[in-house]
């Protein structure tokens, strides 16, 4: 997929700003759903001969490695790179200041290439170039590393280099797009070279929120934004637009652009009460549907779905393909998976148990714990038939609960060994992803509402025919249709419920419908589970892909 040759800059691009991406397993720029999103952006794009180029920040040490002890303690450990075995280096350099020093930026040039043959460049920039301080060289170093300081310069870096760049490389940018707050700093940029004319920005621009959660929009104190950035522009100007207090890089975002969304309609609707002053659209994820199905399935769909890669809404005519060859091909991807599982732990997993998949950045609200509240009824839900669970996922090495939902898992698995056989996989990427969301009977998603932006794993899930069972939040909101495209954990999102009550809603879904209706249907109506295995490609894989994103974001906010 990496190619060497610069492509031709012969229309008007969208410069799409993204400080994550993940464009394969071994290029360690991406620690979750982002950066997954972001490269599923550029492949789709390069399908769809969108005339879009990237830039993105070159994390030359990565995210982290993850160990996990026998206790579940998670051990991070640098997770290097080396750029040049992947892309190459482009002449041209730019200088941002930061700290009233002069900052020298080069690029790295990625080039995604469709079967197609259209092309989407990835500039990944990188500040560790002869000629600047050691400190300074290291602020592309490491994908939200260090603190606030740190983060606000790799945002400039971001931001405003990135703009100088693409100027540099003759990229005439006819929108930017900025995929969440980090990258906001551009606009700043834009206002400079056009003489602080807002309306002149605001029509440039582009952007897209992925979080719902106040708490977790970047904000900077005042005294160092003026420290790090100088006068880069007016004071006043910048609180008018970035907020009094701080420098609030979503609001500074949200004043400076013409096309706001959120990524989901319930996202969208979340996000407008955050900020009900501003037009917020919602444009729901999707995930790029050749690269997130398995070999298994994309060589049925090949058979009897010609084009599907292309036109992934021929997946609605799923019908045409024999159940049993549905089955077969699921049954291909477990093996893998299971077996992957047990070289990995060796915890014994077998081919015939209903497997339950959860994989997900091991953060307090995602809940991963949720499944096991009440230990005997899950004890009991086990005897009805067995079932066994895959778990996966980092917490940031700064989020001390996720990293204790962790070792309270491993407990759980201590709890239920020889009842029930648990595994928890330590550094969830790319490729893992790629074999749980195929491998599993039943993907389970748990977030506490309205917490989850869109997620995109269940969406994966189901390309592979497998059946999601989810909270009603983010994406699955629009996804499910109780028993016919999976399950629904706890009240629906308009209902005013207590967190009391929404807690014991949600126990009395995940145990009641695994003990009486999931199990039941796996392991003694497996007519009926191929069915739903059908409609979870035919009406959930073949509208939640990144195709028909795109499609959206081109006539709606791009043109």
């Amino acid at each position: 997929m990496g190619r060497m040759a610069q492509p031709r800059v012969e229309r008007q691009k969208i410069a799409y700003f993204t400080m994550e991406i993940a464009l394969s397993s071994e290029i360690h720029t991406y620690s979750g759903g982002l950066g997954v999103l972001a490269g599923d952006v550029v492949r789709s794009s390069a399908d769809l001969n969108i005339p879009l180029v990237a830039v993105t920040l070159v994390s030359k040490k990565g995210y982290f490695r993850q160990e996990l002890t026998g206790e579940g303690r998670q051990i991070e450990h640098p997770d290097p790179w080396n750029p040049s075995q992947f892309m190459q280096q482009l002449p041209e350099e730019v200088t941002v200041e930061i700290q009233g020093r002069d900052v020298r930026i080069k690029a790295w040039l990625y080039t995604v290439k469709s079967a197609s043959g259209w092309e989407v460049p990835v500039y990944f920039l990188d500040t560790d170039v002869d000629g600047n301080r050691p400190v300074d060289r290291e602020i592309t170093s490491f994908l939200y590393g260090g603190d606030e300081e740190y983060r606000l310069k790799q945002e400039i870096v971001l931001g405003v280099g990135g703009v100088r760049m693409l100027e540099k490389l003759n990229v005439a940018a006819h929108k930017y797009h900025m995929n969440e707050g980090h990258s906001s700093l551009l606009a700043l940029e834009l206002l400079r070279k056009t003489e602080m004319n807002i309306s002149r920005v605001r029509s440039l621009c582009v952007f897209t929120t992925h979080t719902p959660v106040e708490a977790a929009h970047d904000k900077f104190p005042y005294g160092l934004v003026q420290e790090t950035l100088g006068d880069f522009i007016p004071l006043n100007i910048l609180k008018s637009l970035g907020g009094e207090e701080r420098l609030n890089m979503t609001l500074l975002a949200l004043n400076l652009s013409n096309y706001v969304n959120g990524v989901a309609k319930r996202h969208g609707k979340v996000s407008r009460e955050m900020f009900p002053s501003y037009e917020i659209h919602a444009i729901t994820n999707g995930v790029h549907s050749y690269t997130w199905t398995c070999e298994s399935f994309k060589t049925l769909y090949d058979k009897y779905l010609p084009g599907w890669a292309h036109e992934p809404e021929l997946l609605m005519r799923i019908d045409v393909v024999p159940d049993d060859e549905i089955w077969l091909a699921h049954t291909a991807a477990k093996k893998k998976l299971i077996d992957y599982v047990n070289e990995s732990t060796r915890i014994g997993m077998d081919y015939e148990t209903l497997t339950i998949g959860f994989a997900r950045r091991a953060t307090e609200y995602k809940r991963h714990t949720l499944i096991f509240s009440d230990p005997e009824r899950l004890r009991r839900v086990g005897r009805r038939g067995g079932i066994q669970l895959v778990f996966a996922g980092k917490a940031h090495p700064r989020d001390y609960l996720g990293k204790k939902m962790i070792e309270e898992l491993f407990r759980y698995g201590e709890m239920f060994r020889g009842e029930m056989k648990i595994a928890y996989l330590e550094n969830y990427d790319m490729n893992m992803a790629a074999k749980l969301v195929s491998g599993v009977d039943v993907w389970l998603n748990t977030p506490l509402p309205p917490m989850e932006a869109s997620g995109t794993s269940g969406m994966k899930a189901a390309h592979n025919g497998v059946i999601n069972f989810s909270v009603l939040d983010g994406w699955w909101v629009e996804g499910w249709i109780e028993g016919v495209t999976g399950w629904a954990i706890g009240p629906a999102p308009e209902e005013q419920v207590s967190p009391e009550e929404r807690r014991n809603r949600e126990l009395d879904d995940l145990y009641g419908k695994l003990e009486y209706v999931i199990i039941p249907l796996y392991y003694k109506r497996r007519d009926e589970w191929r069915k739903m295995m059908k409609n979870s490609i035919g009406k959930i894989a073949s509208y939640f892909n990144s195709h028909r994103m795109m499609h959206r974001y081109v006539s709606e906010a791009y043109l």
